[in-house]
């Protein structure tokens, strides 16, 4: 259970402390996990450090924070609209390799359902929506495997009234991150015809908290050697400790244990850029089972961090390029107009807060599908008053005229 309490630890987070100590430690999963979620975990942290190592090496010496599960789940659910080289491409980019769409969402389906149900002590939220142009076809299918396995809400908008669309859907994104992301978009394109948004949120409090007492006013060092002041939290005891001669590491668990954060901090003459390109699924699974029980003093800073990234630069280095490309991309599992739609974005915003009594964390992660053109189209909705012509088209004479002003 380490390795897939950890895959969530990049999104960490916190409640209130249960009022007679923690609540049981959990030992065990609930039931044995199914070979459709063990590929899944597979992939998904395959996924989160490669996309990781991708955004981190572009942002040397700055802040970051991600969620790669919150951008799987989004690209998930476009997966089922992609076909032919587009489907290759992500598939391969999300680390699931050849296994089938079938497998793949059944995998999303019962894992999303087992991670917010281990730990009653932490919340732990999971959601997905699929915004459409009110305008533009989206095939039914497409509708139902999103809804079926990933448990979409899927909404048609009318995006010329953007104010109205950008207030549904960054009002969405509020109330699922609660209160923690306010806004996804800023803004609509005219060309722009759905946004698939995933939503992350976690809350919950260490399983032994912080002494608030025991923080002190201390300096920070940054990658550069400038100082800079912090608030300090200590904690002395028994910890899940791991060391090597890159880095020492703690593991700090939540509630009952379902949930931790891993903290690595590099040795003197290992720099934080060298110990975050070496962070790869092998490293972390020997780092995982290296953990063991010691007599560790711990100082660890409060933190609260928000961060924002589109990510197609980082996808398309993982290979995920024709998805991104206008005229080439295959969305036809999607829409009828498939071919004239590519990916034009891919964008994560998210937010960490860690303290003495725990951590909150929040993501959300939107891919947006694009058409070529704008004008790639007409829409007519006959939804008013109208009027039809029989005619015999060769001669185009009339033979009968009608108007509807309301459905007999």
């Amino acid at each position: 259970m380490t390795v897939v309490a950890a895959a969530l630890a990049i999104a960490a987070c916190s409640t209130v402390t249960e009022p007679h100590g923690p609540p049981a430690e959990l030992k065990a999963l609930p039931r044995d996990l199914t070979s459709a979620e063990l590929r899944l975990i597979d992939a998904s942290n395959s996924f989160s450090f490669a996309l990781w190592n991708k955004v981190s090496g572009a942002q040397r010496d700055k802040n970051v924070f991600i969620s790669p599960l919150s951008a799987s789940f989004s690209l998930g659910m476009t997966l089922n609209g992609a076909a032919n080289q587009t489907f290759d491409q992500m598939r391969t980019a999300l680390s699931v390799g050849s296994v089938s769409q079938q497998d793949v969402n059944a995998g999303y389906k019962s894992f999303t359902a087992l991670l917010m149900s281990l730990d009653p002590s932490v919340t732990m939220r999971i959601a997905n929506s699929i915004w459409y142009r009110r305008s533009f076809p989206v095939n039914q299918s497409f509708i139902d495997a999103t809804h079926s396995y990933f448990d979409a809400e899927v909404q048609g908008l009318d995006f010329n009234d953007m104010s109205g669309s950008l207030g549904a859907i960054n009002g969405w994104v509020n109330q699922k991150t609660n209160g923690k992301i306010t806004k996804i978009l800023d803004t609509i394109d005219p060309a722009d015809v759905m946004f698939l948004i995933n939503a992350l949120y976690f809350y919950g409090s260490w399983r032994e908290t912080f002494d608030p007492s025991k923080t002190t006013d201390d300096v920070f060092t940054t990658a550069p050697g400038v100082t800079e002041t912090m608030r300090l939290m200590h904690r002395h005891g028994e910890l899940l400790y791991a060391e090597n001669s890159s880095y020492q590491a703690v593991d700090l668990p939540y509630g009952n244990g379902a949930f931790t954060m891993v903290v690595l901090l590099p040795k003197p003459g290992t720099d934080i850029e060298t110990l975050s390109g070496g962070l790869t699924e092998p490293a972390w699974r020997s780092l995982a089972s290296s953990f063991h029980t010691a007599e560790v003093e711990l100082a660890l800073p409060r933190f609260r961090l928000e961060y924002e990234r589109t990510m197609n630069d980082d996808l398309r280095a993982l290979g995920m390029v024709v998805p991104f490309e206008p005229n080439v991309a295959d969305f036809t599992r999607m829409s009828p107009l498939g071919k004239q739609v590519y990916i034009s974005f891919v964008k994560q915003n998210t937010f960490v807060n860690v303290d003495e009594e725990g951590s909150e964390a929040a993501a959300v992660a939107v891919t947006g599908i694009r058409l070529t053109s704008a004008a790639s189209y007409s829409v007519m909705r006959v939804d008013r008053p109208f009027l039809f012509v029989i005619r015999e088209r060769l001669s185009s004479t009339v033979l009968f005229m009608g108007k509807v002003v309301r459905i007999p």
